[in-house]
């Protein structure tokens, strides 16, 4: 009986810590999510409704509505969080389009949408990020493509946004946080699984934060392009393998990070410019949300 009083007692915390992570991002949760991004604790979504069934300790600080998780007080966000999904839905059909083209681009191995809308947590004119894995030494060459389409975006009134590339011989991520573990976990892989299982086996770290995330919650196919794509873009790569590439990659980098050079240079930001990273995070999000998130367990375990 002593295990299973332990054996509870763990799950509740872990179960309060989802939701209170979550709740800094203003999105109430369903069981199966909360199981799925249960903070430290192997679990199951029954496991996770027996536990919310049988605690008055979850009880006085979770409701529960049509589905949906929040924490007492904060019952307004489930009604929010369908009114995001609408939108999401809206810009999810724009995201597709943007990736059928971007997976044409040369170089392009992987594509996964990330942010808001890999939650269905967009609002009306949020951005669509995405991240691309190139090939190696092509990250520089990549993003500029992407870029260009960026500006076709904004003429549809969509604004893409490609601020993390990285290439294939950087699939392992930097910061080994909670904040890394979750956008992780959320991203949702629309091009390029085979790299995205790579890119899982290089962070099984994320499994000791996050123990039942191990496969995205949300599937989207896997838009490999047709033969006429295929040929277009190996055409692209030929043209473009060689010293051609290679002089325009180099030129492109230093471009860049001279520009870049002053935002680089902020004590608070997460951007990564190099030969295999164009992380553009000028602004640490991640830094913040980790020190609130830790006191928010501060006043809630105390």
């Amino acid at each position: 009986m002593g295990t299973t009083v332990i054996a509870t007692g763990a799950l509740e915390r872990a179960i309060l810590r989802t939701l209170l992570y979550s709740d800094l991002f203003d999105y109430p949760l369903t069981p199966e999510e909360v199981a799925h991004y249960l903070s430290g604790v192997p679990s199951t979504a029954d496991e996770v409704r027996a536990c919310l069934a049988r605690t008055h300790n979850l009880a006085d600080r979770v409701v529960a509505i049509d589905g949906y998780l929040a924490l007492r007080g904060r019952e307004a966000l489930i009604a929010r969080r369908l009114v995001r999904a609408a939108s999401s839905d809206r810009l999810w059909q724009r995201a597709r389009r943007f990736v059928r083209v971007l997976r044409l681009l040369p170089f392009v191995r992987m594509l996964a949408i990330t942010g808001a809308l890999s939650m269905n947590n967009s609002t009306a004119g949020d951005d669509i990020d995405v991240l691309i894995v190139t090939a190696p030494h092509r990250v520089w060459l990549t993003r500029a493509c992407a870029v260009a389409l960026v500006y076709v975006g904004k003429l549809c009134g969509d604004t893409l946004c490609p601020n993390y590339v990285i290439s294939e011989q950087a699939l392992t991520l930097e910061r080994r946080t909670l904040f890394t573990a979750h956008e992780f976990a959320q991203m949702v892989p629309v091009y390029g699984r085979c790299v995205y299982d790579q890119m899982c086996a290089a962070n099984r770290w994320i499994q000791t934060l996050l123990p039942n995330a191990v496969r995205p919650l949300r599937s989207e196919p896997d838009q490999q392009p047709g033969f006429i794509g295929c040929t277009l873009k190996r055409g692209l790569e030929r043209l473009l393998a060689g010293r051609l590439g290679d002089a325009l990659e180099a030129w492109e980098m230093r471009r860049k990070i001279r520009k870049f050079q002053r935002k680089l240079a902020r004590p608070d930001g997460d951007a990564m410019l190099d030969r295999d990273h164009v992380k553009g995070h000028f602004d640490d999000y991640g830094g913040p949300v980790m020190r609130l998130y830790a006191e928010r367990l501060t006043q809630f375990e105390s």
